[in-house]
């Protein structure tokens, strides 16, 4: 669980973040849950993009995210969200 000076730091990081996927018209899918897990061990904090297209709440969608992948949600910012997962080799030092 992080603190809210983690989350800080954590939102200060994405910032200059790209979204790395875009959620459409398809929503969350087998695949996209896949490779979100790999890229999470790789940078262990992802930015997403939630399309105009996706029926789906953007909220609806992080939480989905989250509780699929295993992951802590940093923050939701209009149709993006930040979410982060620590992996073994820890690249992100947390204050």
């Amino acid at each position: 669980m992080l603190n809210n000076k983690q989350k800080k730091q954590l939102k200060s990081m994405g910032n200059t973040l790209r979204p790395l996927f875009n959620i459409g018209k398809d929503g969350i899918s087998v695949n996209l849950i896949e490779t979100l897990e790999d890229s999470l061990r790789a940078h262990e904090l992802v930015k997403l993009s939630v399309l105009k297209s996706c029926a789906t709440p953007v909220m609806e969608c992080a939480l989905d995210i989250v509780s699929m992948t295993h992951s802590e949600l940093v923050q939701v910012i209009g149709r993006t969200i930040l979410i982060y997962k620590q992996s073994d080799k820890k690249k992100i030092q947390l204050l």
